[in-house]
């Protein structure tokens, strides 16, 4: 049997790289990846901390590209040698949510689960790509094409998710305050022109509505519930949200692509560990705030996306901070999950060539 090398699970703050066996052609639509790159994201330290279920052997990895090595023999859009990255959404492109653009949640991927994901708790039986090799299903729906090469690896890689995440919450804004307390992150949002709050030092809302010269029109929740405030490490699941209405004007918008999951173990009480949360949901009404949830719709936006790279007005890949090999990913995790060393977006060469 041909194996591979992928980035594995074990338990709360522990993966390993193991020896698993290569991904096969499980129906005509599929096509079989070599991984190029694969990258860390933010909620891949969900699985990684203990806090989704997540049972070991589960092979991490939502953000994929590389070439395609195998088709199914219904693969009629791809050929091999091609170049492509893949949305971390899988979906079937064929559902009546699909049909209309909703491809995050696509009820055709995953039974009893709107929407499928690559290597995630729940998000249905599909491998991760923090591995040499990725099965791609419903294929020629799935990989977008790229053009051949090696060149803008690392901007690419980008589109399988915060990209067009970050597209999806941000674009059409004139003036965009950024809060964390992370001092990295926060001197990557002042590169690009943002406003950079630091949580830890200010109150976030009055601080904002000074510079700003009052309420904002739109607010989005990029961290989830994982939440905490000032300087202390104790969770507060809610944080963000209420922050957001209050610092929302009348009418405006709430948006919140940031990962609320239905069960956590490790959550600080019983309520939120089942994915409920208190919320100032009367004043929320008294100002009329439009509210919208859930997983960015990748294919709505990555082809205009690659083509923006590709014509030089789109650099995303200022926010990778390292790149390297599989044998290093469970130091990586490590480094990332505690926010050291600088590291803030880790992308993952599987078969080496970095």
């Amino acid at each position: 049997m041909a194996t591979m090398k992928a980035v594995n699970y074990q338990g709360p703050f522990k993966v390993t790289v193991e020896e698993v066996p290569k991904p096969k052609i499980e129906h005509p639509d599929d096509v079989i990846v070599k991984v190029t790159t694969a990258a860390i994201c933010g909620s891949d330290l969900h699985m990684y901390e203990g806090r989704t279920g997540a049972e070991a052997g589960i092979t991490f990895g939502h953000e994929n590209m590389g070439i395609v090595e195998e088709l199914g023999e219904g693969v009629t859009l791809l050929k091999k040698g091609d170049r492509v990255v893949m949305p971390f959404n899988v979906a079937d492109g064929r559902c009546r949510n699909c049909e209309e653009g909703k491809t995050a949640f696509c009820t055709g991927v995953n039974p009893g689960f709107a929407g499928g994901a690559y290597g995630y708790v729940a998000m249905g039986p599909y491998r991760g790509g923090q591995a040499q090799y990725i099965r791609i299903p419903y294929a020629d729906f799935n990989a977008l094409k790229l053009p051949p090469g090696t060149e803008n690896e690392k901007d690419f890689i980008l589109l399988a998710d915060i990209f067009p995440t970050g597209w999806h919450g941000l674009r059409g804004a004139s003036k965009c305050f950024v809060v964390d307390r992370v001092p990295e992150r926060l001197q990557a949002a002042e590169k690009i022109g943002c406003i950079a709050v630091n949580f830890a030092e200010v109150d976030v809302v009055k601080t904002i509505i000074e510079k700003n010269g009052g309420m904002v029109d739109r607010s989005v929740d990029a961290v989830g519930y994982q939440a905490t405030a000032g300087n202390d490490t104790k969770e507060v699941p809610n944080i963000v949200l209420e922050n957001m209405i209050q610092i929302t004007r009348p009418c405006g918008g709430l948006g919140i692509p940031g990962l609320y999951v239905p069960t956590d173990p490790g959550a600080p009480d019983a309520a939120s560990g089942k994915g409920m949360l208190s919320l100032s949901f009367g004043k929320l009404f008294e100002k009329g705030l439009s509210l919208a949830t859930g997983q960015c719709n990748v294919k709505q936006y990555n082809r205009y996306l690659r083509d923006l790279i590709i014509s030089g007005k789109a650099k995303p890949s200022f926010v990778v901070s390292h790149e390297i090999g599989i044998e290093d990913a469970e130091v990586a995790y490590d480094k990332f999950d505690k926010r050291i060393d600088g590291y803030t977006k880790v992308l993952i060469h599987p078969n080496g060539g970095f």
